[in-house]
């Protein structure tokens, strides 16, 4: 066969694309994202848009997925558990879950000071519901990242919806108490800071809180009796997590392999009178207990937490 012959070949056309033909993307169509509608500085909207279009809800356990975001709080990985959080909001199908969700979320914000996006959570669990058993939790929450954050004023308001809510709720009654003090409403302030202790909210910080009280009304030598008695139980505290550690650890008498049990909690408090006020305490949706952090309630031989606690639920 010549050179001529073979540039004169005819080779076969195939079946062509048609007229017209499918023009295809190498972006994948779940990813078609309007970019009006995306901050820019949102680094997780690719991750977010995936979850939406790739992962059925019928696929995620969003109760499992909240204890995830709750391992993450117990070993202090705050920013991971908003993360889970967030996802446990979305892919839940029960509201009654995601406003938990969405509470624990400003939980772990605070902790993070982000104080803005605490509320935005808080706000969020309040829009799912206003009313629900989580609902005091949020307003409560909600009144310490506003106080944080600089809104006083409406930090009360969310404080007195938080005991509106539920009149059992003794840390709604002391931040309540805490916001009137500051505000100079002592005799009110000693009204709701009676009824937290009634409804057994009593520990080092709330009869701390109460001697503060006390001395803004004139009544030193019962502020200075409840400022000793909070003293002693920040001691006494003190002494029991001391103790608990030997025993955990087999340092103190009775040799190693003692109990494997939790300590007296995170932290024993602050010291003595004199350091300046506290803030009201933080709320959240998951127990304490359950994550080795220390509850609000008990007695006076309970554990102190820092200024910036929780109660997880």
């Amino acid at each position: 066969m010549t050179d001529r012959d073979e540039r004169d070949h005819r080779f076969s056309e195939g079946e062509g694309f048609g007229d017209p033909y499918e023009e295809f993307d190498l972006d994948p169509p779940e990813l078609g994202v309007d970019p009006a509608k995306v901050d820019p500085v949102d680094s997780r909207v690719v991750t977010d848009t995936l979850d939406e279009h790739n992962i059925a809800k019928d696929d995620v356990d969003a109760k499992e997925l909240l204890d995830v975001g709750l391992n993450y709080m117990q070993i202090n990985r705050y920013e991971q558990a908003t993360e889970a959080f967030e996802r446990t909001a979305r892919f839940a199908d029960d509201d009654k879950l995601a406003q938990e969700a969405w509470v624990n979320k400003g939980v772990a914000h605070g902790e993070l000071e982000e104080w803005d996006e605490a509320i935005g959570a808080h706000r969020e669990a309040l829009r799912i519901d206003d009313a629900s058993e989580h609902a005091a939790t949020a307003e409560t929450n909600l009144a310490y990242a506003l106080w944080e954050f600089g809104e006083t004023s409406e930090a009360l308001e969310h404080a007195e919806r938080a005991v509106e809510i539920d009149e059992r709720f003794a840390a709604g009654w002391f931040n309540r108490a805490f916001f009137l003090s500051e505000r100079g409403l002592a005799e009110e302030a000693l009204n709701c800071i009676d009824n937290a202790i009634r409804l057994g909210l009593r520990n080092a910080k709330v009869i701390e809180e109460k001697a503060e009280i006390l001395e803004e009304l004139g009544e030193y030598d019962q502020a200075e009796e409840l400022a000793e008695e909070a003293n002693q139980m920040r001691e006494q505290a003190e002494q029991e997590m001391i103790d608990d550690h030997e025993q955990q650890y087999g340092q103190g008498p009775g040799g190693a392999g003692g109990g494997a049990g939790r300590g007296a909690g995170a932290g024993a408090g602050r010291g003595g009178r004199g350091v300046g006020r506290q803030p009201p305490q933080r709320q959240g949706d998951i127990d304490l207990d359950d994550l080795g952090l220390g509850g609000l309630g008990g007695d006076a031989d309970e554990r102190e937490d820092d200024d910036r606690e929780w109660e997880l639920e």
